[in-house]
């Protein structure tokens, strides 16, 4: 049975028993505790944690997963992989836990010709938490097993919790015996709380029912924590892992196998000549390569997918891994050629048939990823040469292992990868301390941990507002498509300690209004201001509009004057000048999007962005710097389409149908069944929420300023609309006009006249640094001739103001030259610049072979005279340089030379 044959039965199933299928969500969430979405649940987390009413009471999904704690670990055992497919069902209120056995335990047990999976009954093992003798009798009752086939597992296998204050709950399993070849024979009565780890492979885990019944409050570990008591709704949450059922459905080993992912290791093979399940120790090693590939090639394409760039932080540095782990573990089995252009599109192909957006959007994703391995293989040149030099320090030293500071640094620094510095040291006959770098690499990863710990406990605290929600009963009207004057009802009043009677003059509120004119800052644009005027007189300037939960509109405003009560009738006014700037700016915003898109391709996605009043930025994604040809373009294409004076028009529609007529759907935005689709004429479509101008026509004039990197594969431009593009078009007009005055030339002339202006001050720079220096150097044969005799030393020791540490080592160089060749020499030019706190000290001391064979250092004569410029230096024995900030005591540091000079030579009191 393939694997979209196991997930259309799993679908089926459930909306045959009367649930809601619920597509996939983005694996990119507004959530400060996940950077990807992790588990089947995470996009009902609002319904389980009571933020918002949720739309059904019975629900089922196949949600797309990335996990990525232990990436490094992937492809050593056959169950786990960072992208994975999770099926799962969900009563909110509903059936419990009766409902919730029968349910998972007829899909499993059904045979296949009835549209069930016809797992044997005889091999099939329920778990329950030890406390829940509730759960054990309800096994019993719908299965008929018999106790002693039901194992008792303690909290921490079942016993589930989202790690913080919430909803919580124990656990069923079903688990699957595999047979004593994948572990030892096993007395499920007998078996103690904990799952013995020789039976994880034997038995496995192909679904969680999670009975959501109690309420924690504490949470200090996965088995440590408080039951404040027994939640009002109870709900059920379960997690079927889908690759799992896919193989032992297909009779494969491990999840690598199975059709969506095996035929990426066959074409690998194909790359490498190598063969998977080959034996041996190195067919092991070859085999967790193998399976990387296939796991971290599906799992990438997944993530850019859904927007996901490389980088160097958060969601781009995963992503960023998964590539170059993928191209790496390709590089170790002997392929080094460009591997991801083979890969990528054989999972395409297989993952494809039930995303299409992997076809539709192939171009963006292919490019995107393609990139980043052009530009790891740079990186593994780069550190192929930074290596080289590490190994031959250490082999100039008699050593033979690399330190695990070395190692680290290749890792983290260069992105040189570990197993790769360990090959390539092993080729050369040398070792790596691989303890020292898994103890940095540890100290690393609990750092991380220890952040992302910290960000615990960022759930917004949303009962409040889930207060005034309830008690609304229905969502907040918006009226501010049409309208920017509405009148309603205040219906409730929340500050930071929660919902309140009143208000007074003075105070800070978040005000709830029935229906509202104001615009909720969302995709990308500014919230709405303006001012709320009550019934009984009283005024609120209100400053923010938010929308915490679902549903609901809050203004964060300031009550300038009166009381505010629930209840009273409330007139809403927005800042009309500002509202009609801020939807200027993001009517601009789609038409730069479209084209840009025009002008690179449809990979140049937008990525983020921020309409406000007059202005707006827009992030997209791009393999490079844009170049000014292409904006001046981009900026003519949209002015003209400015002048055309197109009608700007909403429509609503389905999801479905609106990519059906090409709009563009942002990545990690959350769009709901019916969508608004913004047109403008018929050039640029795009599903969006937020206000626009009526025609083109009224934004006037689009100015661009500029663009630059913000990350790794990601522009952004910044531009003015409107009033602010004329201002500034005025101020450059100005200016170019000054300056073609000072200048004598034409405006279009100004270009050229600037660069030979320039060109003649660097010539003139350059002359000028000649001369200084020539008059700097003429002084060192009158330096070198009076040179002090130092128990027959020669010593120059002078004082070079307004030199800086380049002039200095050029002149200590050149009088350690000068001086009597035979004769031991010793030279320290002290120079100084600057003042007060801007002064820099630069002391350079060269000793010639002599005064070495004598026991004068350069490096220690450095290591002197620095605390008495306030700083510090060293370097070798023949050339030592340092600086510091303090110039007070150069004479002393002066005097000091000719006293380490005695001192060295054996003779301190000359």
């Amino acid at each position: 049975m393939d694997t979209a044959e196991i997930r259309r039965r799993f679908v089926a199933h459930f909306e045959r028993n009367g649930h809601q299928a619920v597509p996939s969500a983005s694996l990119l969430l507004d959530d400060p505790n996940l950077l990807f979405v992790n588990a089947g649940m995470v996009p009902f987390k609002p319904y389980f944690l009571g933020q918002e009413t949720p739309p059904y009471r019975r629900a089922t999904s196949v949600q797309k997963c990335v996990r990525t704690p232990d990436i490094e670990d992937v492809g050593k055992t056959t169950r786990h992989g960072t992208f994975f497919e999770m099926c799962g069902n969900f009563s909110f209120g509903d059936y419990f836990k009766q409902g919730a056995i029968e349910l998972a335990w007829e899909l499993v047990t059904r045979s296949r010709e009835d549209g069930g999976w016809g797992l044997e009954e005889s091999r099939l093992y329920p778990s329950v938490y030890d406390d829940d003798p509730e759960a054990l009798e309800l096994w019993k009752k719908i299965t008929g097993l018999p106790e002693e086939r039901i194992l008792r597992l303690g909290k921490k296998e079942n016993y589930w919790s989202m790690g913080v204050p919430g909803p919580g709950g124990p656990c069923s399993e079903i688990l699957y015996d595999r047979g004593p070849a994948y572990g030892p024979d096993f007395d499920a009565a007998r078996l103690g709380p904990d799952m013995p780890f020789a039976l994880e492979d034997r038995l496995l885990e192909i679904w969680n029912l999670v009975f959501m019944q109690d309420e924690l409050s504490a949470v200090r570990s996965k088995s440590d924590f408080d039951i404040a008591g027994s939640l009002p709704k109870k709900n059920i949450d379960t997690g079927m892992g889908l690759e799992r059922v896919a193989f032992l459905l297909q009779g494969r080993e491990n999840m690598y196998e199975i059709d969506v992912m095996f035929p990426v290791i066959e074409k690998a093979m194909e790359l490498t000549g190598r063969r998977y399940g080959a034996g041996g120790q190195q067919g092991h090693e070859d085999d967790v390569r193998f399976r990387v590939v296939a796991d971290h090639v599906r799992s990438s394409m997944m993530l850019i997918a859904d927007g996901v760039v490389p980088g160097n932080e958060a969601r781009g540095y995963v992503l960023r891994r998964l590539l170059r782990r993928a191209v790496r573990s390709m590089r170790l089995l002997g392929f080094e050629d460009r591997a991801l252009p083979e890969l990528m599109p054989v999972s395409r192909d297989k993952m494809g048939e039930t995303y299409g957006e992997l076809h539709r959007d192939w171009e963006r994703i292919s490019t995107v990823a393609y990139a980043e391995e052009d530009a790891f293989r740079q990186t593994l040149r780069a550190g192929t040469a930074i290596f080289d030099l590490a190994t031959t320090e250490l082999r100039s030293g008699g050593g033979s292992q690399l330190s695990g500071d070395k190692a680290f640094a290749l890792h983290d620094t260069y992105g040189f990868p570990i197993d790769l510095t360990l090959e390539m040291a092993s080729e050369q006959g040398l070792s790596v301390d691989e303890a020292g770098f898994r103890r940095l690499m540890t100290e690393q990863r609990e750092r991380a941990k220890a952040d992302a710990k910290a960000k615990k406990g960022q759930h917004r605290d949303a009962r409040a507002y889930r207060e005034v929600a309830d008690s609304l009963g229905r969502a907040v009207e918006f009226t501010g498509y049409t309208d920017v004057v509405t009148e309603g009802a205040v219906r409730g009043l929340v500050t930071a300690g929660g919902v309140v009677a009143s208000a007074r003059e003075g105070d800070e509120v978040e005000l709830v209004l029935d229906r509202t004119p104001f615009y909720a800052e969302g995709g990308g644009q500014l919230a709405d201001q303006g001012v709320i005027e009550l019934e009984n007189g009283a005024l609120l300037q209100v400053r923010d509009v938010q929308s915490p939960i679902t549903g609901l509109v809050v203004h964060k405003a300031l009550v300038l004057s009166g009381e505010v009560t629930p209840g009273l009738a409330a007139q809403g006014r927005v800042d009309i000048e500002r509202r009609r700037s801020i939807s200027r700016s993001h009517t601009a915003t789609h038409m730069v999007h479209k084209a840009f898109r025009e002008a690179l391709g449809e990979t140049a996605t937008q990525a983020g962005s921020e309409n406000s009043p007059g202005r707006f930025r827009f992030d997209f994604s791009a393999t490079g710097s844009v170049p000014t040809s292409v904006m001046q373009d981009v900026e003519e294409r949209v002015n003209d389409l400015v002048l055309a004076d197109l009608a700007v028009h909403a429509e609503l529609m389905s999801q479905e149908d609106a990519v059906k007529s090409g709009a563009m759907a942002l990545f990690g935005e959350k769009y709901g069944d019916q969508v608004r689709v913004i047109s403008v004429g018929d050039w640029a479509r795009e599903l969006c929420g937020g206000t626009h101008a009526h025609r083109s026509g009224q934004l006037g004039v689009v100015k661009l300023l500029g663009e630059s990197s913000i990350g790794s594969g990601v522009r952004r431009v910044e531009a003015l609309v409107g009033g602010d593009a004329y201002r500034f078009l005025a101020r450059e007009h100005v200016l170019v006009a000054q300056l073609s005055e000072a200048l004598k030339v034409r405006p279009e002339m100004l270009p050229e006249r600037v660069h030979d202006i320039v060109e003649k001050l660097r010539t003139a720079e350059k002359e000028i640094e000649k001369v200084r220096l020539a008059q700097l150097l003429a002084n060192g044969a009158q330096l070198a001739a009076d040179a002090v005799d130092v128990n027959g030393v020669k010593v120059v020791a002078h004082r070079a103001d307004g030199a800086g540490g380049g002039d200095v080592r050029t002149l200590a160089l050149d009088v350690r030259g000068r001086l009597a060749a035979g004769e031991p020499g010793v030279v320290v030019i002290i120079g100084s610049t600057g003042s007060g706190a801007d002064t820099k000290v630069a002391v350079v001391a060269a000793v010639n072979d002599q005064a070495r064979s004598r026991g004068v250092s350069a490096n220690e004569l450095v290591r002197a005279v620095g605390p008495l410029v306030g700083g510090r230096g060293g370097g070798k024995d023949d050339v030592a340089q340092g600086g510091g900030g303090d110039a007070s005591r150069l004479d002393e540091a002066i005097a000091l030379v000719g006293t380490e000079v005695a001192r060295a030579t054996g003779q301190p009191g000359a």
